[in-house]
């Protein structure tokens, strides 16, 4: 027997244990709950916007209804209470979606959900990546603060500032300096708002500062659910509209007269035809608003038409009966009628 062929040592099976049990202990350690990775997951952008939209649409709808309520009121008096409005609109919404742990009417069309963020724990059985707590109730109440209570104190603030005319010169140093601080304030928020929004377009994590703040995201309510969203009514509008704008433009270049005679022939309606040409003038096939008659043979014309062509063709022929037309006579129906010469 040779060396190659010699059984291994009896204690070889330890040394090869002692030697993997490090890497599986690692391997093991990688793949438990407690070091299980969280699952990346990608929330449409579009869709996110999409329910913001909607959610303004359906406070816009609210307060068409509201206003309508209060039509037969005094004029104008509704108007000095349209902050209290909106905000008890946007209170109502709140109330009766997040703080019930349901979506806002515009977040449920777009098959979303709020998930806090701060609660997200890697789990045993992670299948989607879409599991997680809903928003606790300290965030319901600082989201309704922020968005219901912050958009009122903030649009009371600037008419009643507005108002009194705080940023006149003439006005006194303290309410000058109120309205510069308010100045600032506003733009420091909308350069935040901006910069969320990029890291928005970025990340698709939190649309505004809020959901930021409150680290309440937005991520797919039914993860089985596909995305069908029909563009069919869109694309109708959009073919009509350019449609539309092609006939404005072309249709005012277009001799109508011209058409009228190219289409005759192709119309259904035979018998009116020959019935109305005694109706409507010739040359321009309308209805004469100053009828005058061709002589010798009286068929009626529009009067500049008629008085058009004879003087651009001095031996001008009746476009019906084809005989030259040697005066005008003004149609009457009375009977009585005004000889007009060549």
């Amino acid at each position: 027997m040779s060396g190659n062929n010699l059984p291994p040592p009896e204690d070889a099976w330890i040394h090869t244990y002692h030697k993997l049990l490090p890497r599986w202990q690692s391997l093991s350690l990688s793949h438990s709950p407690s070091r299980q990775s969280i699952i990346p997951i990608s929330i449409s952008r579009v869709n996110q916007f999409d329910a913001a939209r909607l959610d303004i649409e359906m406070a816009a709808m609210l307060k068409e209804q509201m206003v309508k309520v209060f039509s037969l009121m005094k004029p104008g008096m509704l108007f000095q209470y349209e902050a209290e409005l909106d905000a008890f609109l946007e209170f109502l919404i709140w109330r009766f979606s997040i703080w019930v742990d349901k979506p806002t009417p515009g977040i449920a069309l777009m098959n979303l959900r709020y998930r806090d963020e701060r609660a997200v724990e890697t789990r045993g059985k992670v299948r989607t990546g879409l599991e997680g707590p809903g928003l606790t109730v300290a965030q319901k109440i600082w989201y309704c603060v922020a968005s219901v209570g912050g958009q009122y104190i903030w649009a009371r603030l600037q008419s009643f500032s507005a108002f009194r005319r705080w940023g006149d010169t003439e006005q006194r140093p303290l309410a000058r300096r109120a309205w510069i601080l308010i100045q600032r304030i506003e733009g420091f928020y909308k350069a935040a708002s901006f910069c969320n929004l990029l890291i928005f377009l970025y990340t698709g994590r939190y649309r505004n500062l809020i959901e930021r703040a409150l680290r309440a995201r937005l991520v797919y309510g039914n993860p089985n659910m596909n995305r069908a969203v029909s563009f069919e009514y869109m694309n109708r509008q959009l073919v009509w509209n350019e449609f539309s704008e092609m006939l404005l433009l072309l249709l005012p270049l277009l001799n109508s007269s011209s058409m009228k005679n190219f289409l005759r022939p192709f119309s259904k309606d035979k018998s009116s035809t020959s019935a109305e040409d005694d109706s409507v003038c010739p040359i321009c096939q309308a209805s004469p608003t100053t009828p005058f008659l061709a002589l010798p043979c009286e068929h009626r014309y529009c009067y500049y038409c008629l008085r058009t062509r004879c003087a651009a063709v001095p031996s001008f022929r009746c476009s019906k009966c084809n005989e030259p037309v040697i005066a005008m006579q003004r149609h009457s129906v009375g009977g009585a009628t005004n000889q007009v010469p060549k």
